[in-house]
């Protein structure tokens, strides 16, 4: 009877419901919707089952706290993104323990410099992510739509009932915010 209930709601009602009454039913529920997405998420950047499958339990942990925390209005995206992050941030974990174990005698040059930069590429990624969650819930909406869903203006404009021009706006001005809070954090 549970399921029959769920299958009918959106991801947003399951949301609410959720943050609403602590229910972690409501949780699992909308949390099987995605969960072959999460676990393709994880495969693809951890390269193995075994951690494909450990993370895809983390993440669902993780966000019994996070969604009570956090305002989500795409959940689909946000989970996406939160997934992404959970991987980025243990392949991180692991290079340290790498780089601890190895002396810096062995490393080449250029091999360090690869490693440096794609930490800061990663601690890029996480700032980027921070700073989306600081805009306008318009401009957010819309910068999530256009550039993480990869969908055009008019699709946009069709998902959210902005009109063309307002999209074109939100996304323009989301973007000057987007740089100004990189910039003032250093990247």
């Amino acid at each position: 009877m549970f399921l029959r209930k769920t299958n009918t709601q959106t991801d947003d009602e399951l949301l609410r419901l959720y943050q609403a009454t602590r229910d972690l039913e409501w949780l699992s529920a909308l949390y099987l919707r995605y969960g072959s997405l999460v676990y393709g998420v994880c495969l693809k950047y951890l390269k193995n089952r075994d951690d494909a499958k450990d993370a895809v339990m983390q993440i669902h942990e993780q966000l019994i706290e996070s969604l009570l925390r956090h305002h989500v209005s795409n959940f689909r995206s946000w989970l996406y993104v939160n997934a992404r992050n959970h991987c980025l941030m243990q392949l991180r974990a692991r290079k340290r323990k790498i780089t601890e174990e190895i002396s810096p005698f062995y490393m080449e040059n250029d091999l360090e410099q690869h490693l440096e930069e794609a930490i800061d590429m990663e601690q890029s990624l996480v700032l980027l992510e921070k700073c989306i969650e600081t805009l306008v819930g318009e401009q957010q909406h819309c910068i999530r739509l256009f550039y993480l869903e990869e969908k055009c203006y008019k699709d946009v404009a069709d998902e959210t009932g902005f009109d063309l021009n307002q999209v074109k706006s939100y996304i323009q001005n989301g973007k000057r915010n987007l740089k100004i809070c990189m910039e003032e954090n250093g990247r």
